[in-house]
């Protein structure tokens, strides 16, 4: 009799815990596919414009406006005035200009576009909106020349990436969020915002355990609004202070050009933005570093950059 109730109490215990299972499964099955990271397809994502700022010499024509959108927010609400990240290059060895007010808003809400410009360290990032193949030779590049980097994900670049996130992240990188399908933060709405942030986060946390600290704006494009939330977050906004138009896949002008275009406007605390869809900037990396330290510069180590 006794073994009768112990199987019974076993049988009970097994159907329970089948049950318990099974509502924990529909509880992650009702959740929007970890913020559609497994749904959103590279179809469904626009990225003929990757950077809608100033990437050149020029006359930076917008102004924000200091006492609005950097002194004492009086209203208590955030403006989400849509901004476009500009520099304007001034040439080896010189700090760009940002668009006036610009750095000022940024330190305000921790973002980051530049190191310290007493010292000749310099940080390698590479936006990567999608792949077109040209990602493991980058990193053969950062591996064979001792140099780590931050590489910005968006969510199909993670589902049908992993290899590669995985190999970022074993050999040292940063891996950072680019959000989910790559859209103009300051034109979603805030629940949209969090979960193209979060949803994408979620996701790498499942497969890798730790959580991303920088956050780049799609397009360059960002506002008060957006960078107050994204601080709450918990993230870096990093930007940059050199860029150029390097993310046309049938734009190829060879590794030289990518090379000049670096050296020539190499400057203390640069944080370089280069897209690894590139074919110049693959070919051109190793050169690119070698021609850095040759001119006295050191990359350094990107996680520096955190509340700097």
């Amino acid at each position: 009799m006794k073994k009768k109730v112990v199987v019974l109490c076993l049988l009970i215990l097994a159907l329970l815990t089948i049950n318990i299972l099974s509502s924990e499964n529909e509880k992650l099955m009702s959740l929007p596919d970890l913020g559609g990271v497994y749904s959103a397809s590279m179809e469904d994502i626009d990225f003929s414009t990757e950077i809608t700022g100033m990437l050149s010499e020029g006359v930076i024509e917008e102004v924000i406006s200091e006492e609005v959108f950097v002194g004492e927010n009086t209203s208590g609400e955030f403006s989400n005035r849509l901004l476009r990240w500009g520099i304007l290059r001034k040439g080896f060895g010189k700090t760009p200009d940002a668009d006036p007010g610009a750095p000022a808003l940024l330190k305000k809400y921790g973002g980051v576009y530049l190191g310290d410009t007493e010292k000749n360290e310099i940080y390698l990032t590479f936006d990567e909106g999608y792949e077109n193949g040209y990602t493991p030779k980058i990193l053969d590049a950062l591996r064979e020349n001792n140099v780590k980097a931050v590489f910005f994900i968006t969510g199909p670049y993670l589902a049908e990436h992993q290899d590669l996130v995985r190999r970022m992240l074993e050999e040292g990188h940063v891996v950072g969020n680019h959000s989910i399908h790559h859209p103009s933060l300051p034109t979603v709405d805030e629940k949209t915002l969090e979960e193209e942030i979060l949803g994408l986060d979620r996701a790498f946390f499942e497969k890798f355990g730790q959580h991303m600290r920088f956050l780049r704006p799609p397009k360059g494009e960002y506002s008060e609004k957006t960078l107050a939330i994204t601080q709450k977050l918990g993230y870096t906004n990093l930007f940059w202070s050199f860029a150029y138009d390097d993310w046309y896949k049938d734009k190829v002008r060879g590794a030289q050009y990518a090379y000049e275009k670096v050296m020539n406007n190499l400057h203390n605390g640069e944080v370089i933005l280069l897209h690894a869809v590139s074919k110049d900037n693959a070919d051109a990396l190793d050169m690119i570093i070698k021609g850095a330290r040759e001119k006295g510069f050191v990359f350094g180590d990107p996680m520096q950059l955190i509340g700097n």
